[in-house]
């Protein structure tokens, strides 16, 4: 069984500040230690389900060289090996290889989501919102279509409850989630200890990857079309001049593709 962890910091126990997550701020270096230890939890939990090879996918963008590389290369379980991508979602080479389930790890609530901890879509500053076929998603929805696209399910998402949630109603019934920690807002949370949520994501990880046959493959639709809210209408700029997108609005832009992958590059990857 081939398993592909892709993780972000944000939804880590112990983590809900900005400084935890920002490559040089004065908390990173304990964020990457939570961070590294709940992936080693994972990776446990796929080897005592029967794992041959889990390949742990960075997907945090810490900023600068440190940007999909916040994990501790040291501290990573010795049998899974990692990528460090140069930008998110342009490594596909596992999924295409047969990926048969993927977990994502440490994940949090899309934008303006009530509680959600260091919630987010994309980008914090630049991002107001994001819909595929008119369906609002955030950064787990994103994970989930990339791996879809491949046709590989999803087999766990932690993080906060409010994350959880929205995976829940992205991706129905069959999806299994753990909570490692309450949102109480933004910056705040009431957080399981670290212990005791990486014994948490052990157990749910291998409960998981017993049986896939009920995780979801997420498809968001064919054809699709990505709309991205900008949160200032200086920021559509960029986008004017690309021919697989349009500008919709003052900060509205939409990319219609074939498929989801077409449209997300066309979006995202082409910048």
């Amino acid at each position: 069984m081939r398993v592909f962890v892709i993780s972000d910091m944000e939804g880590v126990a112990g983590i809900c500040r900005w400084d935890q997550v920002m490559a040089g701020a004065p908390g990173y270096e304990e964020g990457r230690l939570l961070y590294t230890e709940e992936l080693n939890a994972a990776v446990r939990g796929a080897f005592a389900a029967g794992a041959t090879e889990v390949v742990v996918m960075d997907c945090h963008g810490a900023g600068g060289d440190r940007s999909f590389n916040s994990l501790v290369p040291d501290r990573l379980d010795p049998r899974a090996e990692f990528v460090v991508q140069t930008r998110w979602t342009e490594y596909t080479g596992f999924l295409e290889q047969g990926c048969d389930a993927a977990l994502l790890v440490g994940q949090h609530a899309m934008a303006g989501a009530e509680r959600g901890v260091l919630s987010h879509t994309v980008s914090s500053t630049n991002w107001h919102a994001l819909f595929f076929n008119g369906v609002e998603v955030g950064e787990v929805g994103i994970n989930a279509a990339l791996c879809g696209t491949w046709g590989a399910p999803i087999a766990l998402v932690t993080g906060d409850d409010v994350v959880c949630a929205e995976a829940a109603a992205l991706l129905g019934p069959g999806l299994q989630t753990l909570t490692v920690k309450t949102g109480l807002g933004r910056f705040s949370a009431r957080h399981h200890s670290p212990a005791r949520a990486r014994a948490d994501i052990e157990q749910a990880t291998r409960a998981a990857l017993e049986d896939v046959t009920r995780a979801p493959v997420y498809e968001p639709g064919a054809p699709c079309t990505i709309t991205v809210e900008l949160n200032t209408a200086d920021q559509a700029d960029p986008y004017r001049n690309r021919p697989d997108v349009t500008v919709t609005g003052p900060r509205t832009i939409e990319a219609t593709a074939g498929t989801w992958w077409e449209a997300w590059r066309a979006i995202y990857l082409a910048r």
